[in-house]
């Protein structure tokens, strides 16, 4: 799979884990350049990428996934990570990982969202 972690998602603890396991993975964290994007902006480049999006930021995201479909603009796919800690690198990682044995194909994340809660990452 290939994600692109937005800038609260840590490269170096969440991106690493995932790359570790065969997934290419790009961080905002970690590429100055694409420092000061703006949350289209970010869904624009993940889906030009056909990457899928993992980001922190439950605020804006479900109201900028709704104008994408009501314009039927697609995207690779996008995880919300939600109620879950910045630091909670271990939780995260387990969440993606389940998101990937549930969708286990590329096409399968076309324009799919979900939402990772604790409940859902640690399986209780």
């Amino acid at each position: 799979m290939r994600f692109l972690l937005d800038a609260h998602v840590s490269g170096p603890r969440v991106g690493q884990r995932l790359t570790s396991a065969g997934h290419e993975v790009r961080a905002l964290d970690q590429e100055p350049a694409l420092e000061g994007l703006d949350d289209d902006e970010v869904l624009s480049l993940a889906a030009a990428e056909e990457r899928i999006l993992v980001t922190h930021n439950i605020r804006d995201f479900p109201a900028i996934l709704r104008e994408w479909g009501a314009a039927e603009r697609s995207h690779a796919g996008v995880i919300l990570i939600y109620g879950i800690d910045h630091r909670e690198f271990d939780v995260m990682v387990r969440g993606i990982e389940r998101c990937i044995e549930l969708y286990p194909e590329t096409v399968m994340w076309r324009d799919l969202a979900i939402v990772v809660n604790r409940e859902f990452a640690t399986g209780s």
